[in-house]
């Protein structure tokens, strides 16, 4: 018998699809339990990722952590929609209107959460190119991990007074790119309802420095340490 027979149909395109990871099956087992809601669902959400990143992720010199083999380079949807379900979570009520993020890497995270939100995703372009005509909003960004400096664009077509932004990106360490997007939010005269991220180096200033700002950020994990082999959390 094909193992997949008893899989659920995929509702797209009709296709029976295996799990993309074994740690989902803890998600499954959550939704056969009785709902406490809450802290509860934060706590397995952030776990989960925390558990992949234990799992898959590598650590290099200059406190490099890799995870390009399921969040920035393959990508494991599944992971991402549980993401996507945490921030839709944490952010309820908020009414955003629009997603940013910054090419590339947040690009894949922001659409699948976006679905959540059921809002359009805004990605700002490091270069503009022939696709984009008329005004843009612009800044620049630094990137220390590719140590080079980008200006970086949003058309006035697609962002206005009118906005409730949520900003959502792969990682934060110096915190360069967030700054940089808070920015084009607000040349455009919206709002920043808050900051969604994926992993925060939390021993890098980035994250201090948009809460002292008085900025909403909500990071899945936070790690508080990267060496001789070990990832530690903040809980």
């Amino acid at each position: 018998m094909d193992p997949a027979e008893d899989l659920p149909q995929n509702k797209v395109f009709g296709k029976k699809r295996l799990p993309s990871a074994h740690l989902f099956a803890k998600i499954e087992q959550q939704d056969q339990a009785p709902c406490q809601h809450g802290r509860e669902e934060a706590f397995s959400s952030m776990k989960l990722l925390e558990e992949r990143i234990r799992k898959d992720g590598i650590i290099e010199q200059g406190d490099v952590l890799k995870v390009d083999s399921f969040l920035n380079h393959q990508m494991d949807v599944e992971l991402y929609r549980e993401m996507g379900r945490e921030w839709a979570r944490l952010f309820a009520g908020e009414k955003i209107t629009k997603i940013l993020t910054i090419e590339a890497s947040g690009i894949g995270i922001a659409c699948v959460a976006a679905l959540e939100f059921g809002v359009p995703v805004i990605f700002a372009k490091k270069s503009k190119t022939k696709n984009i005509a008329g005004e843009v909003y612009s800044t620049v960004v630094t990137s220390f991990t590719h140590g080079n400096v980008n200006t970086v664009i949003v058309s006035k077509k697609f962002l206005g007074p009118e906005d409730r932004v949520l900003i959502i990106d792969d990682f934060l360490a110096n915190g360069a790119a967030m700054l940089g997007l808070i920015d084009i939010v607000h040349q455009a005269g919206a709002e920043v309802v808050g900051c969604g991220i994926a992993i925060e180096k939390a021993f890098q200033p980035g994250g201090a420095r948009l809460r002292e700002m008085g900025m909403r950020v909500e990071s899945l994990a936070r790690v508080s340490k990267l060496g001789d082999g070990v990832i530690e959390f903040i809980d």
